[in-house]
C-alpha cells in the first residue's frame, strides 16, 4: 500500500508469520528487501541485525502463535515494528556478562537505531505489544 503525504511517498509493508525459530531469518530478509526496493541500501545491515533481534525475542521469550512485522518506509528512512500478542513483561535492555550468549540485543537496538520503544496495543486491557525502532537514512551530502 502506498500513501502520499506532503509529496513524500510512504510505503507500509507487513509480514504476518508464525512465531517459530525460522521466522527471524524470514523477517530480516523481508525487511531488507523492502528497504532495498526503496533505495535505502545503507540501512540494510542495521535493519537485518535489529529485525533479527526483535523477532528472536518474540520467538524465545513469548508463547504466542504468530507475530507481525511492519515497516513504514519513507525517503527519510524507516520505522519497523514487531507486534506480538503477549501481554506480559516489558522488553528492556539487560546486563550481559562477557561470556553470556544472549542479553545484548536491545543494547544493539539502542546503539544502531535512531529511536526505539514499546507500545502496548488493545486499550485498557492490553492485547499485546509492539516493539519498534527507527532507522534514518544518511543525510544527502554526508
Amino acid at each position: 500500500m502506498t500513501v502520499t503525504t506532503s509529496a513524500r511517498p510512504t510505503t507500509v509493508y507487513r509480514l504476518i508469520a508464525p512465531a517459530i525459530p525460522t521466522t527471524p531469518r524470514v523477517a530480516r530478509e523481508a525487511v531488507a528487501a523492502w528497504l532495498w526496493a526503496a533505495g535505502h541500501h545503507g540501512l540494510l545491515d542495521a535493519a537485518r541485525t535489529l529485525v533479527s533481534d526483535v523477532v528472536t525475542n518474540v520467538v524465545v521469550h513469548t508463547d504466542v502463535p504468530r507475530l507481525s512485522v511492519e515497516a513504514t518506509v519513507t525517503r527519510l528512512g524507516t520505522i519497523v515494528s514487531v507486534w506480538d500478542g503477549d501481554q506480559r513483561g516489558v522488553p528492556c535492555p539487560r546486563r550481559a556478562d562477557a561470556l553470556d550468549t544472549c542479553g545484548r540485543g536491545l543494547h544493539l537496538v539502542e546503539a544502531l537505531g535512531h529511536a526505539w520503544g514499546v507500545t502496548w496495543t488493545g486499550g485498557v486491557e492490553p492485547a499485546g505489544k509492539r516493539v519498534w525502532f527507527e532507522l534514518r537514512a544518511p543525510s544527502e551530502g554526508t
